[in-house]
């Protein structure tokens, strides 16, 4: 029960932060999908805004070496992986894996958070003025290091319950001492929510309801109206023993959104404007480029996109948090609506640009990529909520019908783009081996 517990609040969790990975990507089974490599430095590159090396194969090898840049990735970061080694992730064993999974939330989530708690708390084990430098030369000695961290690791636990008590305790005798069974009536929950958004629930209500009732409406109002991903479900909280680390790692969730509405107003508009700077050099960057590259040939014009998107790619991190902000559109100002306006003008602007060049491919790429956009757009595709299981079902099968006669084209065009000839008649490059590698990948 406790492993099943946390392979869907941590794999919930991992999707929240692959869903700001460019491109996206999400995890559909934790114990499968880490395997290769990829999805783990995509989540570590969210979490540390740091470009890591990779390997863009799946084969054996280079699924091993991705893995490998990732453990290395956090030893640098003074993390102690116990007992996790690349053989047990590329089997997927379990424990393994959730041991992984529990380091990197506990450290990018509930360390990082609870960090700003400290002096408040009075914990005792690092200067909260300043984030720790955990670079080797910072460090005296590799065993200070490590006392430090596990000392830390005490204070932030510490640090997060004392938080929720003391949002609780501004209502009445809801009593928090664990991360455990405390939980279990679901009031904590719904006190928090009170303390940070008053007005949203019913305390006295709750109190004569059912625990499943109060955790089902805390984590409805959660993700409702606070945007907080629902990581647990009633049933795993309203039992004898439920499990603390996915129960800190929701409450984590809480604590972040505290931090975000206590930033002021002036803070974010400064960040608005730097936002706003920043997007308009790019798209005089991105239009000057159109214009420079328009007489050049297909890998010219690539290579340029690749090495405009990339800078982009760096360049966006710092202003992520301001340009992704969940607030609702009411709550926005109008210069941050502005500068919403004006990113998703970017990115369609930059979108339509890679459509126009996808357009371009020589022959018979072409046919094949605009085949895998066919696929994946009704892969994509929400099948329509449907009251009537008639309709439902002559719906489904319609999709199906459409799906199997794409699919008929699979093999002759896997067999084309493995034989392609990438080389003109002056046996210069056609396309760039990334976009023939890309391709390769979404086949």
């Amino acid at each position: 029960q406790r492993e099943f517990t946390q392979k869907k609040t941590f794999t919930t969790w991992i999707n929240s932060i692959l869903a700001k990975h460019t491109p996206p990507s999400v995890i559909s089974d934790l114990y499968i999908d880490i395997q290769q490599g990829h999805l783990l430095l995509d989540l570590l590159e969210v979490l540390s805004g740091q470009h890591l090396p990779r390997e863009k194969g799946f084969n054996t090898f280079q699924c091993r070496s991705n893995i490998e840049n990732a453990l290395t990735f956090l030893k640098s970061r003074s993390l102690k992986l116990i007992n996790i080694h690349v053989a047990d992730i590329i089997e997927g064993k379990p424990s393994i894996v959730l041991g992984l999974i529990w380091t990197i939330i506990f450290h990018f989530h509930i360390e990082e958070l609870a960090r700003t708690l400290a002096c408040t708390y009075n914990q005792p084990s690092l200067d909260c003025s300043s984030a720790v430098d955990s670079s080797p030369k910072a460090s005296r000695s590799a065993k200070k290091s490590a006392k430090i961290k596990e000392r830390w690791k005490i204070s932030a636990t510490k640090a997060l319950l004392l938080w929720a008590k003391e949002q609780c305790s501004l209502h009445g005798s809801i009593n928090v001492t664990d991360f455990k069974s405390s939980w279990r009536s679901g009031l904590p929950f719904l006190a928090i929510i009170q303390t940070l958004r008053p007005g949203l629930v019913d305390l006295e209500k709750a109190k004569s309801r059912s625990n499943k009732e109060n955790l089902r409406e805390a984590f409805r109002i959660a993700e409702l109206e606070l945007n907080i991903p629902q990581l647990l479900e009633p049933e795993d909280v309203d039992i004898m023993n439920p499990d603390e680390k996915s129960i800190m790692t929701y409450v984590a969730q809480f604590l972040q959104y505290s931090r975000n509405l206590h930033e002021s107003e002036d803070d974010v508009q400064e960040k608005v404007r730097e936002a706003m700077s920043w997007l308009a050099a790019q798209e005089k960057k991105l239009a000057k480029l159109l214009i420079d590259t328009e007489n050049e040939t297909y890998y010219q014009k690539y290579k340029e996109i690749m090495s405009f998107m990339e800078a982009f790619n760096q360049e966006k991190k710092p202003f992520l948090p301001v340009l992704l902000s969940k607030r609702s559109e009411a709550e926005l100002s109008e210069s941050h609506q502005q500068m919403r306006e004006e990113w998703d003008k970017l990115i369609s602007q930059i979108n339509e640009w890679k459509a126009k060049l996808d357009q371009m491919l020589p022959s018979p790429l072409d046919g094949i990529e605009a085949w895998l956009q066919e696929v994946e757009r009704l892969q994509a595709e929400d099948l329509p909520d449907l009251q009537n299981p008639f309709k439902a079902m002559f719906v489904f099968r319609e999709i199906i019908v459409i799906f199997k006669g794409l699919m008929g084209c699979f093999d002759s065009h896997l067999d084309t783009l493995q034989s392609f000839k990438n080389e003109d008649e002056k046996n210069m490059p056609l396309v760039l081996p990334e976009k023939l590698e890309e391709m390769k990948r979404r086949l």
